[in-house]
């Protein structure tokens, strides 16, 4: 797979693409809007990519020109339409950069992630945003032992974590829920998701006199390639003393932090 960096100006930046290999389908309203085997990766931000459609796979039956314009200092000036699919509509939802500086990106149509009601990746449904093929996550028992402290106070400690790994990010000790002081720990009502591991829910950690909002997670029902951390519970390591082998580490900074 190769990837293009494609330059405008050092003033307007650039901006990193690659041609997938997936079949990507996107659904609105009950109708497929886009479904092509030749979909590009843009990286907008960092963290992950989008997905850009050839116009001819694209339901542009669909789309209607609504007069916006959306600038980007790397892509150019791009036009949005608005899709009507089945009883549903999107404002906004499809861009082009017909006049894009990037010439790759001139005959490409961009959908809004949120505005779509789902989206495939061959045929399984994924949520959130694409895939980045080049994140990597790996799930490994262990035998160190974990400990976590909050204000002074030990929240949970365990001898049998689960480690993830996940590309970009700190590593995250899993530990069974025994191991943990539930009667510390409240559900906050707080649902993310993730691509690569599915949803979480959240809970609030009352240690200190205080309580910290959103500091454990856990998957109930992680995807299949995640299984090994379902149920467990995981604390932001930004935000805890974490002790591994007796050993306090250093809070990492990432964008939790």
């Amino acid at each position: 797979m190769s990837t293009t960096t494609a330059e405008t100006s050092k003033a307007r930046g650039r901006i990193r693409m690659e041609p997938g290999a997936k079949r990507i389908r996107v659904y609105l309203g009950g109708e497929v809007v886009a479904d092509t085997t030749r979909p590009m990766l843009v990286w907008e931000v960092p963290y992950y990519p989008a997905y850009y459609f050839p116009v001819v796979d694209v339901r542009t039956d669909l789309l209607e020109a609504d007069g916006g314009v959306a600038h980007s200092p790397s892509r150019g000036d791009g036009r949005s339409f608005t899709v009507r699919a089945g009883s549903r509509e999107a404002l906004g939802a499809a861009l082009r950069y017909a006049d894009s500086p990037i010439e790759e990106l001139r005959d490409l149509i961009r959908l809004e992630w949120e505005a779509m009601d789902a989206w495939f990746e061959e045929d399984e449904e994924v949520f959130t945003h694409p895939r980045d093929p080049y994140t990597r996550v790996d799930i490994l028992p262990s035998s160190r032992h974990v400990r976590v402290e909050v204000e002074g106070e030990t929240i949970a400690e365990s001898a049998s974590p689960r480690l993830l790994f996940e590309t970009g990010l700190p590593p995250r000790y899993y530990l069974p829920k025994t191991h943990v002081r539930l009667d510390l720990l409240n559900p906050t009502g707080t649902v993310t998701h993730c691509p690569y591991k599915g949803q979480a829910r959240y809970w609030a950690v009352h240690a200190g006199g205080s309580v910290h909002e959103d500091l454990a997670w856990s998957y109930p029902t992680p995807l299949p390639e995640s299984q090994k951390i379902a149920g467990l519970i995981a604390f932001y390591n930004e935000k805890i003393d974490l002790y591994v082998d007796g050993v306090r580490q250093d809070r990492p900074s990432t964008k939790f932090s």
